[in-house]
């Protein structure tokens, strides 16, 4: 959602504003975040009577993950207030934009739990207005026709040590601007050759008022309104004006925003609107070990480093909505975030530890063996099939696990030397089977290479459902039938970037994390299969899984690992 110029980007110096930040926006009241206070005392003051905000994205890519807390933000706060939050496309861009994203876009919003107010709304269906308006602008003398090149309005826009020049077409009559206005719209400029710029004040310590472009000739068709138009207006003019045309009372976005409020404030009040929204600036989201730069993660999904925009991996809500991320899970992090009036880094580590919270109790336990080793139960009487709870704390029903005298452990639980501390299977060692027997390892067998291939036990026929008397078996292990139990393809993810700050330089792609995704063919209880696609489960002891969204089926089950069991993040740490 950032400003779409027709000139190069400005100097990345700070800018010296010298508007006041707005008081409500330097004290903040204790148990409100600022914003919440400004909205308090508003209301309080008879300034709005009812609470109007909107997401307002640009539809030229995918949602990620700071996307998400602005929509948190802005849907929260309507709904706190009782008011109403409005999904809206600020679509001025047609080459950048596309219907595909469009579609997305509201879909993510649906899925992150929020219903915005009556139908989408569209930037795009208020350019007979915001037209309307700019014609105002000329006849009032605020606002001129430029016929300089890009280059040469870059260059005379100066920079912050040093103030602009005004254009030679600055003074030009109101009856030439409106001509060459109209020559604009109806094609008789080529791109680049025109643009309409605001007349506001070429010496402004703020580079941002120095007579910002309001539209540029673009002969290209629109996604929504078709090749109406041969030329579009700048995200600066349609944003502001578009929150006034809906009666937004609390625009909210980003820090890198507040340098372009008094334009904001300024073109509000230049075409008279009747309604007044007022813009508030607070942080955006950072987190460590990810990039939310669409440029460079576009660069991800081109340069083939990930498998397109919904790889789990990715930080777009399509991504983590397929690596199994919760809609509960993300807004709990956004409100533990909150809201500041200062940029920083997030521990993505709280992130992980919002997940986990929210599949706790809703997701259902199973047993998977990612890396088998077999085991053969010398003397179970018969197979049998155990009942057992889905979830040990919430009712979700029983499933059965079949137990075979031939069944699965993972590799790692059993070591014929076992370093210190170890608790499972060792050659003589005892260790319980997951809701089953305890079992004695009798006998290991090896191959030609001296590999162990299989482990011969017996089980303590006294043990199922309670602890042998007379001793202490310290060891669980879970496990899964060798003959009942069924092959799938599970992908290990970890994080994208081995380090915690990939983008502090451009070669982020260097610190691409190379065992990311590892993708194993485990053995599942049967149960398992029956997944639906995105369906949660915790597999015992090894962590959180979904069903894939598209590739699971219960012929060939797939199961993304949507996080460990670990957690290394405390609340209040």
């Amino acid at each position: 959602m950032k400003p779409n110029d027709v000139v190069s980007d400005l100097p990345k110096n700070p800018t010296t504003n010298t508007a006041p930040v707005d008081a409500a926006q330097q004290e903040q009241q204790a148990g409100l975040d600022f914003i919440r206070q400004v909205i308090t005392e508003d209301i309080g003051a008879g300034r709005v009577s009812s609470v109007v905000t909107r997401f307002p994205p640009e539809p030229n890519g995918y949602l990620h993950i700071g996307h998400v807390k602005a929509i948190c933000l802005n849907f929260g706060i309507a709904d706190e207030f009782q008011g109403l939050c409005n999904l809206r496309f600020d679509d001025t861009n047609p080459d950048a934009e596309e219907q595909e994203y469009v579609d997305g876009i509201a879909n993510d919003v649906k899925w992150l739990g929020f219903e915005w107010e009556g139908e989408p709304r569209y930037a795009s269906s208020y350019f007979d207005q915001l037209h309307a308006w700019a014609i105002q602008l000329i006849k009032q003398g605020d606002a001129y026709v430029d016929l300089q090149s890009a280059e040469e309005i870059r260059l005379n826009r100066g920079n912050f040590v040093e103030l602009g020049k005004n254009s030679p077409y600055r003074d030009t009559s109101v009856e030439e601007n409106l001509e060459r206005f109209e020559k604009m719209n109806n094609g008789g400029f080529g791109e680049g050759q025109a643009v309409l710029r605001a007349k506001v004040d070429m010496a402004s310590p703020n580079v941002h008022m120095r007579d910002p472009i309001l539209y540029r000739v673009l002969h290209s068709e629109h996604h929504q309104t078709g090749d109406k138009w041969k030329m579009y207006p700048m995200y600066d003019y349609a944003h502001p004006l578009s929150d006034a045309i809906e009666g937004i009372t609390h625009s909210l976005c980003t820090l890198e925003f507040q340098d372009h409020r008094p334009f904001y404030d300024w073109i509000v009040e230049k075409v008279k609107s009747p309604t007044v929204p007022h813009q508030y600036e607070s942080s955006r989201l950072n987190i460590d070990y990810t990039i939310t730069s669409k440029r460079k993660l576009r660069k991800l999904v081109e340069g083939g480093h990930v498998n397109g925009w919904d790889d789990p991996r990715m930080p777009t809500v399509v991504g983590m909505r397929r690596r199994g991320f919760t809609p509960e899970g993300l807004r709990d992090f956004c409100k533990r975030v909150g809201v500041s009036k200062t940029d920083g880094i997030v521990d993505v580590a709280m992130l992980e530890f919002c997940i986990r919270q929210s599949l706790e109790n809703t997701a259902a336990r199973g047993m998977a063996v990612l890396n088998p080793l077999k085991v053969t139960l010398t003397n179970l009487p018969e197979a049998m099939d155990l009942v057992h709870a889905r979830h040990p704390n919430v009712d979700m029903g029983d499933r059965v696990i079949p137990l075979t005298s031939e069944i699965y452990i993972d590799r790692k639980d059993f070591e014929e030397v076992a370093p210190k501390g170890f608790k499972r299977l060792i050659p003589e060692g005892e260790v319980r089977l997951r809701h089953a027997y305890v079992i004695k390892c009798d006998e290991v067998i090896k191959d030609a290479n001296g590999d162990v291939v299989e482990l011969k036990c017996s089980i303590d026929p006294e043990t199922l459902g309670k602890n042998p008397e007379g001793r202490k078996v310290k060891g669980v292990v879970h496990w899964v039938s060798a003959t009942k139990g069924l092959p799938a393809e599970v992908r290990i993810y970890d994080r994208l970037f081995t380090e915690a700050a990939p983008d502090a330089d451009d070669d982020f792609l260097a610190h691409l994390n190379p065992d990311s995704l590892q993708i194993v063919q485990a053995i599942i209880e049967p149960a398992l299969a029956q997944a639906q696609p995105e369906d949660r489960f915790q597999f015992e002891r090894e962590g959180y899984f979904v069903a894939d969204q598209y590739d699971h089926t219960s012929d060939k089950p797939v199961f993304n690992r949507i996080l460990d069991l670990k957690d290394s993040f405390k609340p209040g740490k």
